[in-house]
């Protein structure tokens, strides 16, 4: 048999196995959009995942890197070892009726899965799945491993992972992300610090006594002021966003004794956000300085950037285009039509110009596969998967499932979560994903050239985890204190 009828051949068997075990883990997608619950609380997501890989065979690790909603499934013996990266995690203020083009929720304010991780950690584990079924039916060595990964948001969960060793004996690892197109992730990211500020002043009389007071609020206002100097001098491609997260009260007649910010420092490399960081911590401390109050900071998290795998994505692209589009129906079109109408079109424009194809402008959902952009670009955003591509060659797709246009983060996108575009999106992704993890089983001259090019990208340092050693995960830390 020719190497191009091999392929075509493994492919199919590898979608056999993908939709045979479809349904159940739709029904978990489904499962989790419905739970909801943000990062390090995700207790019954985590939960569910665990039950259902048990229920395949899976041997499961509990509680990796000191984190109880973090574990590892496994299945398989021998080598290679290919690790699926899992998500499920949602966001706060974003719930959302499921199905319905407009905003609409019993429970405002609540959590709501507004970046698609219902979908992530219910495919990944279906690629995991259907792979370690295809190498038992055919009699191949190999392990297959999928990671439940808390925390993406604004938690780094893999990060702590990372510090951990979780990653350390695998040979690639496989991931996806749900979007608007189909396509593989071929760019890097934003590297970024997360860091608590704390000012304590001396409270007074706003009016009695003000000059007896000293205010941790005033601190905070100008140590924002002079980070937004600081904006003008920082790479261009430098992002900080802050939110004021205890404002010391809320009577204006005191002066607060007490105040808090949250900063995310985010540059395209670690070092760069590093030395960003430095920047911002002298800015406090000159705060502090001008309204003699007290400043303290705590790191409450960090992720590395992405180093992109060509040698990787380039057998993924492969498949994508082997396996072809997503089968979108009418329907799906239908109510992605009233999704879009909802959009503006600076929406529509930002996601066809970072993600898709101009093919795309006129079409409401778009499943065909986009091409392979070799041109070195950056993300706007950051993820912990950064933290593993330093570690072991990675390799990531972004799947169909939302209307064009979909903003991240959005109501929109929790409205579609559940939605049959999404579902057939995710066991589209999930028989890349599983294809492209057998070529890098199958094939040692790839996974040792994917190997090399991670080695040359890391450079002779090569990964060093960007969360200090005494950082401890956030479930910890309320012990850690109680003990101090």
């Amino acid at each position: 048999m020719r190497r191009g009828e091999a392929a075509v051949v493994k492919v199919e068997e590898i979608v056999r196995q993908v939709d045979g075990k479809r349904d159940a883990f739709v029904a978990l997608a489904d499962q989790i959009w419905r739970l909801a619950e943000i990062r390090f609380k995700e207790h019954k997501s985590a939960a569910a995942h665990v039950a259902t890989l048990e229920e395949e065979g899976f041997q499961i690790t509990r509680n990796v890197g000191g984190m109880d909603t973090a574990f590892v499934a496994e299945s398989g013996r021998g080598g290679p070892v290919i690790g699926f990266l899992g998500e499920y995690d949602g966001l706060a203020g974003l719930s959302q009726d499921a199905g319905v083009a407009q905003p609409r929720t019993p429970t405002p304010g609540s959590v709501g899965h507004g970046c698609g991780h219902n979908l992530l950690g219910a495919g990944a584990a279906l690629a995991a799945v259907a792979l370690r079924n295809y190498l038992m039916a055919a009699g191949i060595k190999g392990t297959i491993r999928f990671y439940g990964c808390p925390a993406e948001e604004g938690g780094s969960g893999k990060t702590f992972m990372a510090r951990a060793g979780a990653f350390d004996d695998l040979d690639a690892a496989v991931s996806w992300h749900p979007g608007c197109f189909a396509s593989v992730m071929s760019r890097s990211s934003l590297a970024n610090f997360q860091v608590y500020w704390r000012f304590t002043g001396r409270a007074s009389h706003a009016a009695g006594a003000p000059h007896l007071g000293r205010s941790a609020l005033d601190a905070v206002e100008l140590m924002n002021i002079g980070v937004n100097f600081l904006r003008e001098h920082m790479p261009s491609s430098a992002r900080v966003h802050y939110s004021i997260t205890d404002a010391g009260g809320v009577s204006p007649n005191v002066v607060q004794p007490r105040a808090e910010v949250l900063y995310l420092i985010r540059a395209p490399e670690v070092g760069q956000a590093r030395r960003l960081l430095d920047r911002v911590r002298k800015i406090a401390d000159g705060a502090a300085l001008m309204t003699e109050t007290e400043v303290e900071f705590e790191i409450d998290k960090a992720c590395s950037n992405i180093v992109p795998n060509m040698t990787l994505a380039t057998a993924m692209h492969e498949n994508l285009t082997r396996i072809g589009p997503v089968p979108f129906d009418a329907k799906d079109v239908a109510f992605a039509d009233q999704i879009r109408a909802t959009l503006t079109p600076d929406d529509v424009a930002h996601s066809i110009e970072m993600y898709g194809t101009p093919e795309a402008a006129s079409a409401m959902l778009y499943g065909a596969p986009v091409p392979l952009d070799p041109t070195p670009r950056l993300l706007g955003g950051s993820t912990d998967v950064g933290d593993v591509s330093w570690i072991v060659p990675t390799v990531q797709m972004w799947g169909a499932c939302f209307a064009v246009g979909t903003p991240g983060h959005s109501w929109q996108l929790v409205a579609q979560g559940m939605a049959p575009a999404a579902h057939k999106g995710m066991v589209h992704a999930a028989k890349v994903m599983a294809a492209t993890a057998l070529d890098a089983m199958r094939d040692p001259a790839l996974l040792q050239r994917a190997k090399a090019e991670l080695k040359e990208r890391v450079g002779g340092n090569g990964y060093v985890c960007p969360i200090p050693d005494e950082v401890v995960p956030p479930p910890l830390r309320g012990a850690r204190r109680s003990v101090g």
